[in-house]
């Protein structure tokens, strides 16, 4: 396959996970939290996709799903620095499962990556924006401290989201290993 085509192809890949990730973004179990933040699947098609195509193509897929979802799925932001963090770049990071490139074995490492970059934008945009609107009590603690506000905030569904994702991306892994490694390619 040449250059051009191999280009082609990801590109249309990439559009069809966007496509698939703001799809799955409405299936999501919301937790109740006053800002949002939901369990769901939308990490898992971005997961596969940078694992294949590598973090550049993964973080691109990752900064146009997080803004589409914003504007496309019921975005929530109280300003356009959150918008920003909590979704444009958020999403993003998701793409750094691309680090693990090529290795459909360790697609399960490549969603403990993506998923925990994720988790820290999440976890600055809480410390930096929402440490206004920290209540005076969360899960039954007394809060002071934005950090600590921000962890367990975004623990609350990150944590659940990250272990779907790890889990899926274990279970796909080997059914996945010729697509990951590009078979269909050549």
């Amino acid at each position: 396959m040449t250059t051009q085509k191999k280009k082609v192809r990801m590109l249309a890949e990439g559009a069809l996970v966007v496509a698939m990730s703001i799809v799955l973004s409405y299936i999501e179990i919301p937790i109740g939290l006053q800002y949002g933040g939901s369990i769901d699947f939308v990490m898992i098609p971005m997961i596969i996709y940078a694992v294949r195509w590598g973090a550049g193509s993964g973080l691109l897929a990752g900064l146009a799903f997080g803004t589409l979802k914003f504007f496309l799925a019921g975005g929530v932001a109280v300003n356009w620095q959150s918008m920003l963090l909590d979704y444009s770049l958020a999403y993003m990071m998701v793409g750094l499962a691309g680090l693990i490139r090529n290795q459909p074995g360790k697609v399960w490492l490549g969603a403990v990556i993506g998923c925990f970059g994720r988790f820290v934008i999440h976890y600055i945009s809480g410390v930096t924006i929402y440490a206004q609107y920290m209540p005076p009590v969360f899960m039954g603690l007394n809060m002071s401290s934005p950090v600590i506000y921000s962890l367990l905030y975004n623990l609350s569904y990150m944590l659940p989201s990250s272990i779907i994702a790890v889990i899926c991306c274990l279970a796909l892994q080997k059914k996945l290993s010729r697509y990951i490694l590009a078979e269909d390619l050549r």
